[in-house]
């Protein structure tokens, strides 16, 4: 009788953003060591899902990207093919 085997993969870190969060406060939170303006472009370059996203603001009428706690936020560039 054969048997199936499970084979784990490496993930990428990530994160569900909290209610009223921002990328500078995630930036902030999760990427304490880097500068600011760094850590919030990194962020954005991993997450095009969240930050191209348009939505017009209701309170406002101005477009903006807002960030859901149901997303999903990668943390960490793609993982190589060979991981």
């Amino acid at each position: 009788m054969q048997t199936a085997q499970t084979t784990l993969s490496a993930r990428r870190r990530s994160i569900h953003p909290q209610a009223g969060d921002t990328w500078q406060t995630i930036a902030k939170r999760e990427m304490p060591s880097e500068p600011a303006e760094a850590a919030v472009a990194q962020l954005q370059s991993w997450n095009l899902h969240v930050f191209a996203r348009r939505v017009i603001d209701d309170a406002t009428g101005e477009m903006g990207n807002p960030i859901l706690p149901s997303d999903i936020l990668f943390l960490e560039p793609p993982l190589s093919g060979g991981q």
